[in-house]
């Protein structure tokens, strides 16, 4: 009779491994209709109180994009002492060319900024991480 060494690996039994879990689709995988109210809006709304920004207002709404008025699908945003953007896209698609404009006190913006123009991939934390790296650019959150 011969005996197995202890530090062999037992035989095989006919169990299956359990099933690896699924993961959940990325927010980024939402239509775009639904991504941003329900992902971006939010996201970006805390992400600049967190900063130290006042609560923003926030809409997306399609209509003309500020300076050339091209159809464009947008998120216009608000904050106290009249400072508004709005960030556009191109397409019904959050890959797609994006531009971000920006003003304070009464006027409307006079330029139209290229925004994301080197990032390869969209995602919801880099969208809302450049839109508040360029507010705070103006000076429009926290102590600055």
């Amino acid at each position: 009779m011969t005996e197995t060494p202890s530090n062999a690996p037992a035989p095989a039994s006919g169990a299956k491994p359990a099933a690896a879990k699924a993961k959940p689709p990325a927010p980024e995988d939402k239509p775009f209709a639904a991504f941003i109210p329900e992902e971006l809006l939010p996201a970006l709304s805390r992400e600049i109180e967190t900063y130290g920004g006042p609560a923003p207002e926030l809409a997306f709404e399609q209509g003309p994009m500020p300076v050339v008025g091209a159809d464009c699908w947008m998120v216009r945003g608000s904050l106290p002492g009249e400072r508004r953007f709005w960030l556009c896209f191109t397409e019904a698609d959050i890959s797609s060319a994006k531009t971000i404009a920006i003003t304070e006190g009464r006027g409307t913006p006079s330029l139209l900024e290229s925004f994301m123009i080197d990032e390869r991939k969209t995602t919801l934390p880099l969208l809302v991480s450049r839109v508040v790296q360029r507010l705070n650019g103006q000076k429009w959150l926290g102590p600055n």
